[in-house]
């Protein structure tokens, strides 16, 4: 009584009550705002990740001490001075003996030496060149045949499709929870529906239109959606703040300032969760309650 005094005139805050719709649209929430900030960090990652990689070089000189093509020096020699005039190749150094033992431990124990093997010597560096370095490899074949150099050309194409799988897996749950939020207030909009029939069969016949009847049931689902979307929201980012910092070692500096490690996107795209809770909210309401006064007699 006291509800419907204050303008609850259908008894609303009876039927759709406070308690159970806000904590399971609170826990879509808190699901959406870890799946945005998984997608967000899946760009991010792979953003940085696939430049390091596309512009990494592995250069192999096999027989490194054996002369080069011009009777010069060493093969090693002459890809050492072919690279260091090349404007594109930066960061150039040759991976030391315990590097390459370290390498290859896994295969051949940790000192390849014992076994009598020749192995290459490899150069590492960064291509910062446009384009493909076919040039270079074509240069380094001339002044030492049988140099290999290879890009990170293919793996930054797999770190592209990883990160492609899973923003769309993300995307995916963003849609689960939805569905599952607007079933939600399906349901409770239902039961409502159930327990105000006498109420509402009497107000319906004696004309209140369809859209006042359903627009009190949307609000009533605007208030609570919100509610409980911006709780689930605010529990989140608590947890966002502790991934990001876990992650900004591979992205950057890491900055012990927690919350602030958040990206500008994931602080843009978060707070809006809950005003799209709201909107599922209102919208199913209306379609419920609209679908279910058409068969009313």
């Amino acid at each position: 009584m006291m509800a419907r005094r204050r303008g609850d005139l259908l008894g609303l805050r009876a039927a759709l009550s406070d308690r159970l719709l806000p904590v399971l649209v609170g826990a879509m929430s808190f699901l959406a705002a870890l799946a945005v900030g998984g997608a967000l960090a899946c760009a991010t990652l792979a953003a940085s990740w696939q430049g390091d990689t596309e512009a990494a070089l592995t250069i192999q000189v096999p027989q490194p001490n054996d002369p080069d093509a011009a009777n010069d020096g060493t093969r090693l020699a002459a890809v050492q001075r072919a690279l260091a005039v090349n404007p594109d190749v930066q960061g150039e150094a040759i991976m030391s003996e315990a590097e390459m033992n370290r390498l290859i431990a896994p295969w051949l124990g940790s000192d390849a030496a014992s076994l009598g093997l020749s192995l290459p010597a490899v150069i590492t560096a960064q291509w910062e060149g446009e384009g493909s370095a076919d040039e270079l490899a074509t240069q380094l074949q001339q002044a030492s045949p049988g140099t290999l150099v290879k890009t990170g050309a293919i793996w930054a194409q797999r770190v592209a499709a990883l990160t492609t799988s899973l923003q769309a897996c993300a995307l995916a749950v963003l849609l689960v929870v939805a569905l599952v939020a607007a079933a939600v207030v399906a349901v409770a909009t239902r039961s409502g529906l159930a327990q105000l029939r006498e109420t509402i069969d009497t107000v319906h016949g004696l004309g209140a239109l369809d859209s006042d009847i359903a627009g009190r049931f949307a609000t009533r689902a605007i208030w609570l959606a919100l509610g409980g979307s911006a709780g689930g929201t605010l529990l989140a980012l608590p947890m966002l703040a502790w991934l990001a910092w876990l992650a900004a070692p591979f992205t950057g500096p890491a900055r012990l300032g927690g919350f602030f490690n958040l990206p500008p996107a994931l602080l843009v795209l978060v707070p809006l969760l809950p005003g799209m809770a709201a909107l599922i909210g209102w919208v199913t309401a209306q379609l419920t309650v609209r679908g279910w006064l058409r068969h009313l007699p």
